[in-house]
């Protein structure tokens, strides 16, 4: 429960820099760029956070001789969140969902699925909406790591989600 007002209080403060700004121009090719921007100013500084750790882990895995493939990973941790879209699925939204898939989980789950609430929809499938997004401007390796990034961990994953997953898990 601390975490989730620790996460509440993050998102409301959330603040994304000049620097940010360049930094993410930097990364990710131009097309992508309008999606990340598309996200709430909240999942835009918890992508920067993300990125940070994820590139941090990746540093630690490297040490142990793992290879890395540092700019689909970064590109990814910038851009896992892009299929909850400012409007969509807000702070307030998103508390909404977390309240609700506390107290009706089944329920909650089918209200997504038959499409009855946008919100939990975005909720649950955000990582399918945003790999589609993805595919439309041609980012196909980076859309396969982010559909998966909610879901369970496989022996098969590449490490770039394995970081990614345990990154967003982080922040």
């Amino acid at each position: 429960m601390i975490g989730r007002v620790r996460q509440f209080v993050r998102a409301v403060t959330a603040r994304v820099t000049d620097e940010d700004r360049a930094y993410v121009a930097s990364v990710l090719p131009e097309q992508a760029v309008p999606l990340f921007y598309a996200m709430h100013r909240a999942d835009q500084r918890h992508a920067l956070n993300v990125t940070r750790t994820a590139m941090a882990l990746a540093d630690e895995r490297e040490r142990d001789g793992a290879r890395v493939n540092r700019a689909l990973l970064e590109r990814c941790a910038l851009l896992h969140d892009v299929g909850r879209r400012r409007g969509d699925l807000d702070i307030f939204g998103k508390v909404a969902c977390v309240l609700l898939v506390h107290v009706f989980p089944a329920r909650s789950k089918r209200w997504a699925d038959n499409g009855t609430s946008a919100m939990l929809r975005v909720y649950y499938h955000h990582p399918q909406i945003g790999a589609e997004l993805l595919r439309g401007i041609g980012l196909f390796l980076e859309a396969s790591i982010i559909e998966r990034h909610h879901a369970p961990a496989q022996a098969t994953d590449p490490i770039e989600l394995t970081l990614l997953r345990a990154a967003d898990e982080a922040n």
